[in-house]
């Protein structure tokens, strides 16, 4: 029966779904229909076969799953096996694939820019705003108009709006139909990457240019050359060898007393880089700040005041974000840890060693060729940890053997006419199932896009706008965010423009500088609210009329933002300060257990006995929880008590709290 039911589009999954289905409805249903009461009935007597209930099996699993009646048709739109052939107008010329391979800092992209700046017209696709931007700075510079097409901007160079021939763009903006002389695709080995790959397959399978220069890990030669065999392109690979030197010290740093000026200490999360951070200023030194969630403008101000010889700033606190799309005067980094949250092919996080990948990217932004240091080096914060690193390092990297793709808005659209009465959650769902592809590619997770689109599935919206809601880059672990993304899709429901005024309401503007880390990640929430305005405002430009205004707003925002992160020891204080006893100063959150980080923070720590305090004397404080974990000694606790004292006189309140608590203690 289920090799008969495969027939009719029932694989294993279905086909046990609609089984459970069939025997609920058989058992609990209160009033059989006649036909399948009395061949039940015949069964039980003897005098049928349980083969009988086969078409009645069938007709309940059609009502379940309404595409079985379609499934041929559907099967098609689903076939994603040629996704070479999705671009008629780039299979209709030869184009010249140039791959530039090599490791960071090796002048890969650099080549590749100087070809796209010396023709006639270019695009130049990167993976980060801040790239896009870069080049279309150098590209003006160079007297070479050029435009900025990200999903939340567009800037044209030309003062009556005309396009201009070169234009520098996010991958996921760049176009699939307008003819270019060059193109440059950067980054090529996140064509692999299970959330934005499809990106990177889209701009190198559908440029429309002659020339496509390629630009990435030696790891993804070996597939592009594959994957532009399919479409009959051959591909020209030009090596490249690092400009400067990169070693791995043989120890690690242990103790941030031993740092020194060019360091970048890399974490992996918030709370490492506000305790860090933190730990800095304890030790009477500055140190920028970098990581993913702050706006562009507030990382670049960052990476500027780390990268001036003048400022006093010479240690940088940053997350991975410094891997891509920052030029940075780096001499040493310095791993304080070694373990990452990742994102699964199932769409589940986890946490995992990074990646040889991954290390080589963040240790290559030591020693830049453009920066003051001519040689880079790498370490670790923990001893433990250098062995490990060395050996991640020593790895080869694992070569990319597939490239992802999306559905479509047109083929998710077909699929909405076979199956009207579907959600378009549901939609995904089917599609993906039923999709077929060969082995070079796979289809990319999906798990935001239904995430959004569960959200705003009791939003009336005609399916074209609800597919454009459901793709905007959102970070959903943000509260306000997601509520403010259900507001921008409801008033749009009700065909009522979102205006500068309502937008203005709904983030409580003006805003005020943070008083604490909380405050701060309430600005980040709102400035990605604001670009997710930006974002619509182009795909929707009669229900989002304000984007210039909103633009203005979150110029100033980023403003205040890096007045915050430029302050962040002193947020970080206040939060301390305010936290109730038994929370995580960092999150307000009650925290499991007395230690408020993790193991691998005190590795090696000495016992509180050990450096003469009781443990019995220690409580909550800030000053008696750093002492009992390792982090500061007595001495440097009295050497503090100096310090903050002659901060008291400034900042009356928390220099008070602060002097008071550490003579308790000392």
């Amino acid at each position: 029966m289920q090799k008969i039911a495969a027939d009719q589009g029932l694989d294993a999954r279905l086909f046990h779904q609609a089984f459970i289905s069939f025997r609920k409805y058989v058992l609990e249903v209160s009033t059989l229909s006649a036909d399948l009461h009395i061949i039940l009935n015949d069964i039980c007597c003897g005098a049928g076969h349980i083969d009988d209930l086969y078409p009645y099996f069938m007709r309940h699993a059609k009502q379940i799953f309404p595409m079985l009646d379609c499934m041929e048709d559907l099967r098609k739109i689903s076939d994603l096996r040629v996704p070479a052939n999705w671009y008629p107008e780039a299979r209709a010329i030869q184009r010249k694939v140039i791959f530039h391979a090599g490791p960071t800092n090796s002048g890969k992209t650099h080549h590749a820019i100087q070809r796209y700046l010396a023709a006639k017209s270019g695009v130049y696709c990167g993976p980060l705003k801040l790239l896009a931007h870069e080049i279309f700075e150098k590209s003006n510079t160079a007297g070479v108009p050029c435009d900025l097409v990200t999903g939340e901007e567009r800037t044209f160079v030309d003062a009556e709006g005309r396009q201009a021939e070169h234009v520098a763009c996010t991958i996921e903006m760049c176009s699939v139909t307008t003819p270019y002389e060059v193109a440059v695709i950067d980054e090529i080995q996140m064509i692999r990457d299970f959330s934005r790959g499809w990106a990177w397959t889209r701009a190198l399978l559908g440029l429309c240019a002659e020339e496509i220069h390629v630009c990435g890990e030696s790891a993804a030669i070996n597939f592009v050359t594959e994957l532009m065999y399919t479409t009959g392109e051959e591909v020209e690979v030009r090596n490249y060898e690092r400009l400067t030197p990169c070693s791995i010290l043989d120890r690690a740093v242990e103790s941030l007393d031993n740092l020194r000026p060019g360091d970048c200490i890399v974490c992996f999360s918030k709370n490492d880089i506000y305790s860090i951070s933190r730990q800095i200023e304890i030790r009477g030194l500055e140190c920028a700040v970098i990581y993913g969630s702050l706006p562009p403008g507030t990382k670049l101000s960052q990476a500027k005041k780390f990268n001036d010889p003048e400022d006093p700033c010479k240690i940088l606190v940053a997350t991975d974000a410094i891997g891509m799309g920052l030029n940075l005067s780096i001499k040493r980094i310095i791993f304080n840890s070694l373990v990452k949250p990742n994102i699964n092919e199932k769409g589940e996080k986890e946490l995992d060693t990074i990646s040889t990948s991954q290390a080589l990217q963040i240790a290559g932004r030591a020693g830049r060729f453009s920066s003051i240091f001519k040689e880079g080096e790498v370490t670790t914060m923990h001893r433990d940890d250098l062995p490990i690193l060395k050996e991640i390092l020593s790895r080869t990297v694992h070569a990319i053997e597939i490239a992802g793709l999306h559905p479509t808005s047109e083929q998710i659209e077909m699929f909405a006419y076979h199956l009207p009465d579907a959600t378009l959650s549901n939609l995904i769902d089917i599609f993906v199932s039923l999709s077929q592809v060969d082995g070079m590619y796979f289809v990319c997770n999906i798990d935001d896009f239904k995430f959004l689109a569960d959200m705003i599935q009791h939003i009336p919206l005609n399916l074209r706008s609800r597919y454009v809601f459901c793709t905007a880059p959102i970070n959903k672990k943000q509260p306000f965010v997601c509520t403010s993304f259900l507001k921008f899709a409801r008033q749009f429901s009700r065909d009522e423009p979102l205006t500068f005024d309502w937008v203005c309401r709904l983030v409580s503007w003006p805003l005020v500088p943070p008083k604490n880390i909380k405050d701060l990640v309430h600005l980040e929430a709102v400035h990605d609210v604001l670009d997710l305005y930006l974002w619509l405002s182009y795909r929707f430009m009669d229900m989002f009329p304000d984007a210039n205004r909103v633009r203005e707003i979150q110029q100033e925002l980023d403003s205040i933002i890096q007045l915050g992160v430029r302050n962040i020891t002193r947020l970080i204080r206040a939060t301390e300060t305010s936290a109730t006893p038994g929370t995580d100063p960092l999150s307000n959150q009650r925290r499991p257990g007395p230690s408020p980080v993790s193991p691998r923070k005190v590795r090696g720590a000495p016992k509180a006995q050990d450096s003469g305090v009781e443990a019995g004397q220690l409580d909550k404080s800030l000053g008696s929880r750093l002492v009992q974990e390792g982090l500061l000694t007595p001495d440097l606790l009295r050497q503090l008590q100096k310090e903050w004292s002659k901060e008291h006189r400034q900042e009356e309140v928390g220099g008070k709290l602060v002097a008071e608590t550490l003579n308790n203690k000392i």
